[in-house]
Formats: C-alpha cells, sequence, structure tokens
C-alpha cells in the first residue's frame, strides 16, 4: 500500500461535477439563481443568501493575485518534495476567492493577472489575464 497523499481530494458525488470538469481543463464555481452572486468552494446552498436555487458555471480562468506565501517546509506527503512552493489567494474575475497554488511565478505583485492552468486535474494559477 502506498503512502497517504494529502493532495488529492476526496471526491464525493456533488463534487464529481467539479473534480471531472478540472479534469477536463475547466474551472467551475457556483452561482446563485436567488442573489445572482458566485461562490467558491462548491456548496449546495448559497453562503450569501442561504438559497438552494444554485447552478454550476464555468469560469473565466482569470483571476488577480490577493495574497501569497512561499512555503519551505511541508512535512505532509508529497509537499515535502515539491517545497519550496507558492501557497496563495486568488480573485476569480467573476468575484469567489480561492485558495490555490502559484505556478511560473516570479516577482508576485498584490493584484497581477493570473490565469487558471491544471495540474494533475487540480487547478492552479500561472501569470497572465
Amino acid at each position: 500500500m502506498g503512502a497517504a497523499r494529502f493532495d488529492v481530494p476526496e471526491v464525493d458525488a456533488f463534487t464529481r461535477t467539479y473534480w471531472d470538469a478540472a479534469a477536463e481543463g475547466r474551472l467551475l464555481i457556483r452561482r446563485c439563481g436567488a442573489c445572482g452572486r458566485a461562490h467558491h468552494y462548491p456548496r449546495e446552498f448559497c453562503p450569501h443568501c442561504w438559497s438552494e436555487e444554485v447552478i454550476w458555471e464555468e469560469a473565466s480562468g482569470r483571476a488577480t493575485l490577493y495574497t501569497w506565501s512561499t512555503v519551505h517546509r511541508n512535512d505532509l506527503p508529497p509537499f515535502g518534495d515539491r517545497t519550496p512552493y507558492v501557497a496563495a489567494v486568488v480573485d476569480l474575475a467573476e468575484g469567489p476567492r480561492m485558495m490555490t497554488e502559484l505556478v511560473e511565478c516570479r516577482d508576485m505583485v498584490a493584484g497581477m493577472p493570473l490565469r487558471v492552468t491544471f495540474r494533475e486535474g487540480k487547478p492552479v494559477f500561472g501569470p497572465g489575464g
């Protein structure tokens, strides 16, 4: 039996749509039909107005950098082999804020334009807009 990995999502019946889209290179968010606001991470209800009238929507993939931290040590597999890496929070063009990892970025500046890319079926962000 292989070592436990802490970077593999636990897919369930509700999140399968999200992870299947990510495996195809598409980033999905949820949008509320009652208040119109988008949110991420996927939930079965709107965190803004509590309506259950939410649908999946493909995001543009554009974002801006909100904050970041370079991680030099992480003992959880497989992160230790990836250090240093940049953990970040980005503001998606559609409004929601999302935790992610930055790739191929140097000289980070808050507000810099980013674009989603996918690594092993998981969304990460790199330079672009």
